[in-house]
């Protein structure tokens, strides 16, 4: 199916205005189909000229222009031409839609706790015309009135407010002008929660069976919810425009959230069943304010083309934590975006996919999809602080809301977004604006102890002057002894007290965080690290730090033995939740496995598991439910090799204060044992049928993929790479069990495998759920030459989808960081 191009789509904008778009759903059709009608009224701007509509129907069985009928065989590759525009026009088109099992269109889920059915659209990035007939472009937005026909006993949420006309028969609001990607109906027997806010009705919804737990967790969430508008309201001086406020928790989401304007979607794992530590209530709470953000920065002004989509995502993961500390109780939402973000992007710069912020050419919607990743978030996030650092935050303010006054509901680009910048703070921003948006890569600060200066390097091939403005710490015995603030001016910056600076034990550049940087601790302090770090007084620092020797680890200069040794003695003595959550699962996940030799990772498992057990004797039963607790026991539980206390654990008994009656917590413990060969398909089976839930099914197919055996590994891949009936998360949960094996033998034959059935998957599986599961099934843990040469020859061909193509690459780059590390350290 071809891909919308930057040039197609600025052609027909100049050609075509859309006015109002009406679109009739009937979803009570049986659980494949779905019949959908839309009528566009849209003016010319060339009156007898061209134009195309984007549909991908199963049948299309009218459609009708001005009037007259079009011949509907002649859709080709989800494209009819419209011949004989007038200046206004109405077109008509009724066709016969599937719902979706990968998470984009209209997809449809069972949840089989109670055999209950749920329906949502997600249409990003060119989803829908699997919906209705469109203009797939964002530059294309209009009002829009939908109509809904659904079961007796659903609900409908959407855009605009629903009321039932009739049994089973829905209207919807007109909306105010959307873009077509924006555009959801979310249908099924959900279990809501409703509340309002300064004249703004509220609600949060999620499948029946989550009743209890969405009614627990609702306060929480309309506390951060009326938190996050009040503050908007009061930052930009512009109320949020959109009618209603619905949250709708959804089963098999492939992203976090989407910002759908009045009706957000959400994944449905946000509604915490089981134990929830607090790092987790933070990114919850972060995403709800992410997606609140877009409603101004996204929603109520939309990017003309892909390429300025971090206009979009940015400025939404920057406001969403900039909102959490200051109108939250998330007052360490930065320390989180340090441990949990960022590495995500200091993954993508170092990857040879690395791209500027913006600007990047996204000639095609499929290749824009590709530009979704760490620096559009995290990277863009940075770089917004440092505008603020170079601006003023009060001039960075009125330059946000000068711009969305000026382009509401309607586009704009990253010029006119500058511009209202530079006006604002009577700054030219040229040059800001080449150094930190235009250009790639990742800068590199080291403090160099003797000189007494701050050193700066830009990425080779990727020259820039990116100014930095930063401070930077130092640590003494568990003290801070010295802070100093600079800006840094040219490669060299001295340091203000570089005498006390220099004495500390432990310095820290960029202490705060407050810039986007690869830290290079100096050899005193990368000494004293493993044994100094415990005590440092100040969260954000350890953070810093913790990304520091992940980032030196990749770089093939830190030794993995040292985050080893430097989490058995700081990890105990952690009580930041966001540290203590992400730093354990960087060990287990990456550092362990792929960065230590096979014959060190029983030593590695074992040190976790007493650093966990350590903090787990340490709290007692006093602290039932901390995040102490909480993380510690999911550490253990992932870890350790006590198969005594695994099978406790599984079995429900003897489990840690705060995880009793957790069932997600008894699957890790499940998990652990299959992965070791301990537990069999009957043990596994059980323990899904005490659990017949959504995630119980998730967790039995991730715990039988993970057991060693050729048969189970067998059975695994084939769900995985042939079966066409597997849901997107089916899907992941195959891929994220498979590679679990201690003995490589039992995986490395579907090591060229992955790189054949993988890439064929793309004929059933869209993009946007394939870039995960492609991700997710890499055999990175097959550390080997062997799998490096594979994925290089992968790479040669040239039938790749774009998203089979980006995840391969970044997978290679993780892999190829690994392979150094190893040929470094042994």
């Amino acid at each position: 199916m071809p891909s919308l191009t930057r040039a197609e789509a600025r052609a027909r904008s100049a050609l075509v205005r859309v006015t109002h778009m009406a679109v009739d759903l009937d979803l009570d059709q049986g659980e494949e189909l779905f019949l959908s009608r839309s009528t566009i009224e849209f003016t010319c701007t060339e009156p007898g000229s061209t134009t195309f509509l984007d549909v991908r129907p199963v049948e299309l069985r009218a459609l009708v222009l001005n009037g007259e009928a079009l011949a509907a065989a002649a859709v080709r590759d989800g494209r009819m031409e419209l011949p004989g525009l007038r200046d206004t026009n109405v077109l008509e088109v009724h066709a016969v839609m599937s719902y979706s099992r990968d998470g984009q269109g209209l997809h449809r889920a069972a949840d089989p706790a109670d055999g209950e059915h749920y329906v949502y659209g997600h249409l990003f990035l060119d989803a829908a015309p699997r919906v209705f007939g469109c203009f797939d472009q964002p530059d294309l937005k209009a009002p829009y009135t939908l109509t809904v026909t659904a079961p007796t006993g659903w609900v409908v949420l959407g855009n605009g407010a629903a009321t039932q006309v009739l049994p089973g028969r829905w209207q919807l609001a007109t909306t105010l002008p959307l873009a077509t990607y924006f555009v959801t109906v979310c249908a099924g027997p959900y279990a809501s929660v409703r509340d309002e806010h300064d004249g703004i009705p509220l609600g949060v919804h999620a499948r029946a069976s989550l009743r209890e737990a969405l009614e627990r967790e609702a306060p929480q969430m309309f506390d951060v919810t009326k938190a996050g508008l009040d503050y908007y309201h009061s930052l930009f001086g512009i109320r949020y425009p959109f009618g209603e406020y619905h949250q709708v928790f959804v089963p098999e989401f492939n992203a976090g959230a989407m910002e759908n304007p009045g009706c957000v979607t959400l994944r449905d794992t946000y509604v915490f069943r089981g134990a929830a530590a607090r790092d987790e209530l933070l990114s919850r709470s972060s995403t709800i304010t992410h997606e609140m953000a877009h409603m101004w920065f996204g929603d109520l002004v939309t990017m003309q083309w892909w390429d300025d989509l971090w206009l979009n995502e940015s400025f939404a993961e920057y406001m969403a934590h900039r909102t959490c500390v200051e109108a939250t109780e998330f007052t360490d939402a930065w320390v989180d975006s340090t441990v949990a973000r960022k590495p995500w992007g200091y993954a993508a710069e170092r990857a040879p996919s690395t791209h500027p912020v913006a600007g990047s050419p996204a000639l095609d919607a499929h290749a824009a999809l590709q530009d979704f990743d760490g620096i559009s978030y995290a990277k863009g996030s940075a770089a917004l602080r440092q505008l603020i650092e170079h601006v003023g935050d009060g001039a960075f303010i009125s330059g946000v809301s000068a711009y969305l006054r000026e382009h509401s509901f309607g586009n704009g680009t990253l010029a006119e977004f500058i511009d209202s910048m530079q006006q604002a703070s009577g700054r030219e921003l040229t040059d800001w604006t080449r150094g930190w948006l235009l250009t790639a890569g990742v800068d590199v600060l080291a403090y160099d102890r003797e000189a007494g200066v701050l050193e700066r390097s830009a990425p080779h091939g990727l020259p820039a002057d990116r100014p930095h403005s930063l401070d930077i710490a130092g640590f003494t015995q568990g003290r801070e002894t010295c802070r100093v603030a600079i800006s840094t001016t040219g490669d060299r910056t001295a340091v203000p007290s570089a005498d006390v600076l220099s004495a500390a034990e432990l310095v820290v550049p960029n202490a705060s965080d407050l810039t986007w940087a690869t830290v290079v601790l100096d050899s005193k302090s990368a000494a004293v690290v493993p044994l100094a770090l415990g005590d440092v007084p100040d969260p954000q620092a350890r953070a810093v730090v913790w990304v520091a020797l992940i980032d030196g680890l990749c770089l093939g200069a830190v030794d993995p033995r040292l985050l080893v040794e430097t989490f058995a003695n700081a990890w105990p003595r952690e009580v930041n939740d966001s540290i203590l959550s992400r730093t354990a699962t960087a060990l287990l996940s990456r550092v362990v496995p792929m960065f230590l030799p096979e014959r060190e990772q029983d030593w590695a498992h074992t040190v976790v598991a007493r650093a966990a057990t350590a903090v787990l004797t340490a709290v007692g039963t006093g602290s039932t439910g901390s995040t102490r607790a909480v993380v510690a026991a999911r550490t253990v539980a992932r870890s350790t090799d006590d198969e005594g206390t695994l099978r406790a654990w599984a079995a429900g008994r003897d489990r840690p204060a705060g995880v009793t009656h957790d069932d997600d917590f008894g699957w890790i413990a499940i998990r652990n044992l299959a992965s070791r060969g301990l537990v069999d398909d009957a043990f596994v089976e059980q323990a899904a049928a005490a659990d017949h839930t959504l995630q119980g099914r998730l967790s039995a197919l991730t715990a039988r993929a993970s057991m060693p055996s050729t048969e189970a590994k067998e059975w695994a891949w084939t769900e995985l790479t042939a079966n066409r009936n597997r849901s997107n998360y089916e899907l992941n949960a195959l891929a994220q069990g498979f590679w679990l094996a201690r003995d490589l033998s039992v995986v490395r034959p579907y090591v060229p495998r992955y790189f054949s059935d993988v890439p064929a998957m793309t004929a059933w599986v869209g993009d946007d759920a394939l870039a995960r599961v492609a991700t997710l099934a890499y055999p990175a843990r097959v550390t080997e030459e062997a799998t490096l040469l594979l994925s290089q020859r992968c790479l040669l061909r040239e039938d790749l989808s774009p998203a089979v193509r980006r995840a391969v690459v970044d997978c290679q780059s993780e892999l190829t960081e690994a392979l150094r590390s190893r040929a470094a350290f042994g």
